[in-house]
């Protein structure tokens, strides 16, 4: 009797690794899965165009509102599963103060082409291809960057060097090793950072990188540009302790601000006034002409 109990409740076990084994395997695939959906033209309250921005792999769309001459461009970029929707506050506050915006979907989002999410590496040459088709497009303007949680790491990992002159970094990942583990503490408790390694075995086999490339905080210390680093109290995807040490990494010069009783969110739309006045005011210092000494209009 005691026998088949303990076959029985090895059975029972083993059939409980499998399906947990399952679960880890579909979570590596839906974290990688392409997310797509039609966006269609810019909304009537935001006159903007559609644009295609060719790409060495596939086109990225995106919309695109000239602003005020002088007084600069700035360029959005969505979080993981996320499309330019989720910047539109952003780009309306912007495109009052008289800002060129550019929107994009990034790779394997929205309407923009891609097999999978590679958590900014391949995501990055659609940065590349945004900033030289702003430049073309807005020649003249000094070029700002909003990047929020995966459009930071993208702009990161681009290695934008001299191309921007301002960059607001928000709730960025430090490593990807970092990201998933504190993803599935989040779900599973504190016996979630233990299977991290069972998620991350599969990031080369899905996506053909390395983990060494997911790691955009060793690769903010090539920015040459005035930051600003944002992260939430309470963010428990990426804590307030990473988004400082991302902070610390960033050369000047840099302004940290981590926002008060915010988690991995939308951080205009938790706290939009404190929100537009910050990003209002260091876009304007970096951005406009008539702010900068020696340039002129």
């Amino acid at each position: 009797m005691t026998s088949r109990r303990a076959k029985r409740g090895l059975a029972a076990f083993a059939c409980l690794l499998l399906l947990g084994l399952a679960a880890l395997f579909g979570a590596g695939e839906l974290l990688s899965s392409p997310a797509r959906r039609q966006i269609g033209a810019a909304p009537s309250d935001f006159p903007a165009s559609s644009v295609t921005i060719a790409t060495a792999a596939a086109p990225v769309q995106g919309w695109m509102a000239r602003g005020t001459p002088g007084a600069g461009a700035v360029l959005l970029l969505h979080g993981v599963r996320g499309n330019r929707l989720q910047m539109l506050g952003r780009a309306r506050f912007l495109s009052r103060l008289g800002y060129g915006v550019l929107l994009i979907d990034q790779q394997a989002h929205g309407e923009s082409a891609g097999e999978r999410i590679s958590f900014g590496v391949r995501e990055a040459d659609g940065v590349r291809a945004a900033l030289a088709f702003l430049k073309r497009e807005q020649p003249g303007e000094r070029i700002g960057v909003i990047g929020m949680s995966l459009g930071a790491a993208a702009l990161v990992l681009s290695k934008p060097g001299r191309a921007i002159d301002a960059l607001v970094i928000e709730a960025m990942y430090p490593t990807i090793e970092e990201a998933i583990g504190n993803r599935l503490r989040l779900y599973l408790g504190s016996a979630g950072g233990r299977l991290a390694p069972l998620l991350l075995w599969q990031v080369p086999l899905r996506l053909d990188l390395t983990l060494d490339q997911l790691r955009p905080i060793d690769a903010v210390g090539a920015l040459a540009c005035p930051t600003l680093v944002v992260g939430g109290e309470f963010d428990r995807h990426t804590s307030e302790l990473e988004t400082r040490r991302i902070y610390a990494a960033v050369p000047e010069p840099k302004q940290l601000w981590i926002v008060a009783g915010a988690a991995h969110t939308d951080f205009h739309g938790f706290e939009k006034h404190e929100y537009e006045t910050r990003i209002g005011q260091f876009m304007e210092a970096h951005l406009r002409s008539e702010s900068i000494p020696g340039k002129t209009r």
